[in-house]
């Protein structure tokens, strides 16, 4: 027998054949264990901690900032700068009813008062009414005014204070009128009307005539609507006879800051008391000579 004639080892398989080897195999590739589709990549899982460990690093940042931001601010209000709005009409038209100012508190502790400065103080006592029943926020509203009263954005206490212009500080002479209608500090007339509101026809500064003489430590201040603000002149019965002692002042005011359409720096109009020397209790200038008292043209503006 050649070889050929041999049967050959690779010869064709039968149906059969090939379906019982189709079912091993399905059976062989059912048993094997499969990756899941859905399996995260190598790394992952440690990831998902790290992941975690960064928003809580990025929210105890935004916290951090946040406190300390509150904190400054605290201290700025504290001991740089505060926010107060005005009650009032006494300093029309330089102030109107619901400004907000800007005060620096840096003066008089370490810069000084200067005359014309417009400065915020506490009550000397009795300058101000009995304080009258209000309605105050509860909720949410009082828990924000007191944040914002924090960082110096709300000023609940602006009722507890006044706001007024200096006019004479201590040592000075401060009188009214002389034969114009005008102030006159140590024997200085001074020409106001660049501030002054006075009544449509008015000339005269002061309804009421005085003379005093500012002692140490204290002021003596004014609001601009002469006709229509209860200052020094007025306060003279009570404690401190009129003057604000330097301990009550709490500051300069900067700037108006609201609304904004009313955004300005408040003048101290230096110009007006260019003429005024330090005074000395004597009711005169230090200079050899003084001015004669100038006519000053009527400041008289429409209110509101």
């Amino acid at each position: 027998m050649t070889q050929n004639d041999a049967p050959s080892a690779r010869g064709p398989l039968s149906a059969a054949s090939l379906d019982a080897l189709t079912a091993s195999a399905t059976k062989s590739e059912a048993g094997r264990p499969r990756a899941r589709s859905n399996a995260a990549p190598d790394g992952d899982d440690d990831e998902r901690p790290s992941r975690g460990r960064s928003a809580w690093r990025f929210v105890r940042d935004i916290l951090l900032i946040l406190l300390a931001a509150i904190v400054i601010s605290f201290l700025i209000k504290t001991f740089l700068i505060r926010s107060f709005y005005i009650p009032s009409a006494s300093m029309e038209n330089t102030l109107q009813v619901n400004d907000r100012i800007i005060v620096n508190e840096l003066e008089p502790k370490l810069m000084p008062i200067h005359r014309g400065d417009v400065v915020v103080f506490k009550d000397p006592g009795g300058w101000l009414p009995p304080s009258t029943a209000t309605s105050e926020p509860n909720g949410v509203a009082a828990f924000f005014d007191w944040a914002l009263s924090i960082v110096g954005l709300t000023a609940p206490d602006s009722n507890d204070h006044l706001i007024k212009r200096v006019i004479g500080l201590p040592g000075d002479v401060v009188a009214c009128c002389n034969a114009y209608g005008q102030m006159t500090v140590n024997g200085v007339a001074l020409d106001e009307s660049k501030y002054l509101l006075l009544p449509p026809g008015v000339t005269k500064v002061s309804r009421d005539d005085f003379s005093v003489t500012v002692p140490e430590n204290s002021l003596w201040v004014m609001g601009d609507n002469r006709y229509n603000s209860a200052d020094s002149r007025y306060n003279r019965d009570k404690p401190g006879n009129g003057f604000v002692p330097y301990d009550d002042i709490v500051g300069r005011a900067l700037l108006i800051s609201w609304p904004i359409g009313r955004w300005t720096l408040l003048d101290n109009y230096p110009v007006v008391f260019s003429g005024v020397e330090s005074g000395d209790g004597s009711g005169r200038n230090s200079t050899s000579q003084t001015p004669s008292p100038t006519a000053s043209s009527n400041p008289a503006t429409s209110g509101g």
